[in-house]
């Protein structure tokens, strides 16, 4: 018991450390937050978490040059199509123009049924689920599937609802739910931040491991589900405060 006490307490004080204002310059939060209008900040969050693998300079460099390309009025670009007359490109490693484009015509039938895409969520009843994201990511997959001609492309959101991490969809509900007021937007209340699950990559698993927060070596959606499930313990109501915990020891261990 005593130990548990002490890896929480560990972990609180990670977590205070790595979430202040400081960090949101040199992470891809920042750029829905740079936005009012919740329809911005929904499809820049979506947008920016897909393409949030490898170096972050990186990540950041190509989430603004991909802004660029929709003149910085997200929402307004979805609405008028204007990603039909994009050309060929690179945004981001192995995410290109095409990429984005097939990703904004599934937007484009979301916000054109529903307003927004909490309300679409609403609709679908993810609160319901006890996996909200992998339902709310179902119900994507479809979307885009079906503005798309009936073809799926997993470089905009992952097909193997079975077993993804679903780590960046993940991360872009924790921008959107989490509400401490200090680097999460909290704009959405569809779900409550006690609904979310931890953004899982191989930094984090590895440093959940070595804390012994978790045993399974995969990580893959059981992994997510465990990881949660004893960080929930520690702090039922917002479990994911604890992703900026283990993302701060996972930059002091690589170092």
């Amino acid at each position: 018991m005593e130990e548990v006490l002490d890896i929480k307490e560990m972990l609180d004080r990670e977590a205070a450390r790595i979430n202040n204002p400081e960090f949101i310059d040199a992470d891809p939060v920042q750029f829905p937050r740079r936005f009012s209008d919740v329809r911005d900040i929904e499809i820049v969050s979506l947008l920016c978490s897909t393409i949030a693998w490898g170096n972050r300079k990186m990540i950041c460099r190509d989430c603004e040059k991909m802004l660029a390309l929709m003149d910085y009025q997200p929402y307004n670009y979805v609405a008028d199509e204007g990603y039909e007359d994009l050309p060929e490109g690179n945004i981001h490693r192995t995410f290109f123009n095409r990429n984005l484009r097939h990703y904004l015509r599934g937007l484009r039938r979301i916000y054109a049924r529903h307003g927004s895409l909490q309300d679409f969520a609403r609709a679908e009843g993810i609160a319901a689920s006890e996996a909200p994201s992998w339902m709310l990511v179902a119900a994507l997959n479809r979307e885009l599937a079906d503005a798309n001609g009936g073809v799926r492309d997993s470089r905009c959101t992952p097909q193997n609802l079975d077993t993804t991490a679903l780590k960046r969809v993940n991360m872009a509900l924790r921008w959107l739910v989490r509400r401490d007021g200090i680097v999460d937007l909290g704009v959405w209340d569809v779900i409550s931040p006690s609904q979310l699950f931890i953004p899982l990559d191989v930094h984090v698993g590895r440093v959940s491991r070595g804390l012994g927060l978790l045993s399974r070596k995969q990580d893959d959606r059981r992994a997510v589900v465990e990881l949660t499930d004893t960080l929930r313990r520690f702090r039922p109501n917002d479990p994911v405060l604890y992703d900026y915990a283990l993302f701060g020891l996972g930059i002091e261990f690589k170092g």
